[in-house]
């Protein structure tokens, strides 16, 4: 093969290289653009949404917090986000790190049917039934919110709103000075009190930050 053919090949996977990679950004930019349109309908909320909802739910905020921790089997943590009465919309179930080696191994999956037998294997590992998932549902509507995640605080899902999800961070004790400083970023955390942070996920897709940080209302 002559050095002109070489030069010529190189150039071609070159070239080939180049539409690919315009191609992947382009398609990249369009999903996002896509996602941040979808989002742009959805309700926007803001502390002050968070603290009132708090005030007026703390019982029921609480009350999920009891119920996920007693439920919730030891070396487990579970995070589960309900769609609606008849589905998951997201379910992680993952083992504390408590060195017992690798017997716990995480499950992650979203958009279960409740009734299915996929669930049904699933309610079997923590130990629950039907019912226990009905109750957590109930708790979870009493209190306004659509998702818990167990441990100490306790992470709860306040509402989604585009790719995002705003959390109420809730604690038993008041925190330590040096969580304070990890809970007050001004960016995922707003620190409200010693027992209270709210949070804001942004997913994979979208703002890490607070979409909106102003509040004019503190929890009674």
């Amino acid at each position: 093969m002559t050095k002109i053919k070489r030069r010529r090949i190189k150039l071609l996977i070159t070239g080939a290289l180049i539409v690919v990679g315009t191609i992947v950004v382009v398609i990249g930019i369009y999903i996002v653009a896509v996602f941040n349109a979808m989002s742009f309908f959805d309700k926007r909320y803001d502390t002050s949404d968070l603290i009132k909802n708090f005030n007026e739910k703390r019982n029921e905020i609480y009350e999920v917090k009891n119920y996920i921790n007693k439920i919730v089997p030891k070396y487990r943590n579970v995070d589960i986000e309900f769609n609606n009465d008849k589905e998951i919309g997201r379910l992680v179930i993952a083992p504390i790190d408590t060195g017992r080696g690798s017997d716990l191994t995480v499950f992650e999956d979203w958009n279960l049917k409740i009734k299915s037998k996929k669930v049904d294997s699933l309610l079997s590992i923590l130990g629950w039934s039907n019912k226990t998932l009905d109750t957590l549902k109930e708790k979870l509507d009493d209190a306004n919110c659509i998702s818990v995640e167990s441990g100490e605080p306790a992470k709860i899902g306040f509402k989604r709103s585009g790719m995002g999800i705003y959390f109420f961070n809730v604690f038993n004790k008041p925190i330590s000075d040096s969580l304070k400083r990890k809970y007050n970023d001004s960016c995922t955390y707003i620190y409200v009190n010693n027992k209270l942070i709210l949070e804001y996920g942004g997913g994979a897709i979208g703002p890490q930050c607070f979409p909106n940080k102003t509040s004019s209302t503190k929890p009674q």
